[in-house]
């Protein structure tokens, strides 16, 4: 009896081990499968993307502010209101500068009379010349026969002297006409009464008047929506003052802080896929590399980390990298400044360097031509009327 049940106990033992051994046997296997799969996935694909949630959709903010001190009397937009680049944001009190333009615009016109009359007066003073040359012309030849005359005994001598006195009398205001023009010329010389200098002293002012005229009205430099309105209505600003900035949208773009152990193999023109925690997963962006940071966060911090006293604990850095977005994209689902985003960056593509001659991006707004053109418009116009004919 005690025989069989201790074989029964044998058999019942080793058929738990018989099962144990099948169940690590297969937790291996699917293990080493688990293994080869994640091995032959990262060897294919993932080990050629490099991804992170440290990043920002970032942008361009406008900054508007007064060119000129004065009053505030109209605001235009508010915050979250789409303008449009050139239109009027906020208006200043124009009467001093109005007065001012008022002023240089009278001393323009007085300067170029005054200039005028110059050229006017080469003129006038070659046509004394001439006289004084043919009054000079007469004084001799009554000289002459005088002197002719006196040979016979015909003339008296105190009328020769009087004739040479005559003579030399033309002689010196001929002379002086002569000097008059040169001193008239010297302030005219070869220019023209628009290129005198007394001239464009008094259009230089006009000049800073009208513009200071002009930029009562603060223009949109670029066309978006008005963010950190700060002006008032009555306010006095001075000159530089901040008024409200202006967030075009439209060219917005995301900075990924990656960590410095993934950009090994980042390089500029590679494609991106991208998340926007706004939307979520259902919404995915295309971009490309455009550009790495010239140095980590922490570089260009206020108080940078001073590494070199020794003190210091070893933290792994982050770079931002700059990301270009779809403009149709965006405008399918536009973006704001400071969303989160997710990035993953595809890195097989090795042609690209990652400090390389990238095209430098430039902007430039037009609005304020008009000021300078209106301006110059402007002295054309007191030149043409108050100039001699």
């Amino acid at each position: 009896m005690n025989d069989t049940n201790q074989t029964n106990s044998q058999n019942s033992q080793n058929g738990q081990n018989g099962k144990r051994k099948v169940m690590m046997a297969a937790l291996g296997g699917v293990t080493l499968l688990a293994a080869a799969a994640y091995g032959a996935y990262y060897l294919g694909y993932a080990r050629y993307y490099e991804g992170t949630d440290d990043a920002y959709v970032n942008g361009n903010l406008v900054q508007l502010n007064a060119q000129i001190g004065g009053t505030v009397v109209a605001i235009n937009a508010d915050d979250t209101q789409i303008v449009t680049s050139g239109a009027s944001m906020v208006k200043l009190d124009p009467a001093d500068t109005r007065i001012e333009l008022t002023r240089s615009e009278a001393a323009l016109a007085q300067t170029v009379q005054q200039v005028s009359t110059l050229y006017v007066n080469n003129s006038v003073l070659k046509a004394q010349i001439a006289q004084r040359q043919a009054e000079l012309a007469r004084a001799e030849e009554d000289l002459k026969r005088r002197l002719a005359a006196d040979q016979a005994g015909a003339v008296a001598a105190e009328d020769i002297a009087h004739a040479r006195d005559a003579v030399k009398e033309h002689k010196a205001a001929l002379q002086t006409a002569e000097q008059q023009l040169a001193a008239n010329q010297a302030q005219t010389g070869r220019s023209s009464v628009a290129e005198h200098p007394n001239v464009l002293a008094a259009a230089a002012r006009v000049r800073a008047d009208y513009l200071a005229y002009a930029r009562v009205n603060v223009p949109a430099p670029v066309t978006g929506f008005v963010a950190k309105r700060s002006v008032q209505l009555g306010q006095r600003v001075a000159s530089g003052a901040p008024l409200m900035a202006i967030v075009p949208l439209e060219g917005v773009w995301v900075d990924a802080n990656f960590k410095e152990s993934q950009l090994k193999a980042v390089r500029l023109g590679q494609p991106v896929e991208l998340h926007a925690d706004l939307y979520g997963s259902d919404v995915r962006y295309r971009g490309k590399v455009v550009g790495l940071s010239a140095g980590t966060g922490s570089a260009f911090a206020v108080l940078p980390a001073q590494n070199a006293t020794g003190n210091w604990i070893k933290v792994v850095q982050r770079l931002p990298v700059r990301i270009e977005l779809d403009p149709a994209e965006l405008r399918a689902h536009p973006l704001r400044i400071g969303l989160s985003m997710q990035v993953e960056v595809d890195t097989r593509d090795q042609k690209g360097s990652q400090l390389g001659m990238a095209p430098t991006a430039g902007f430039q707004t037009h609005v304020f031509d008009d000021f300078a053109r209106d301006a110059e418009a402007d002295i054309a116009a007191i030149i043409a009327r108050n100039q001699a004919n």
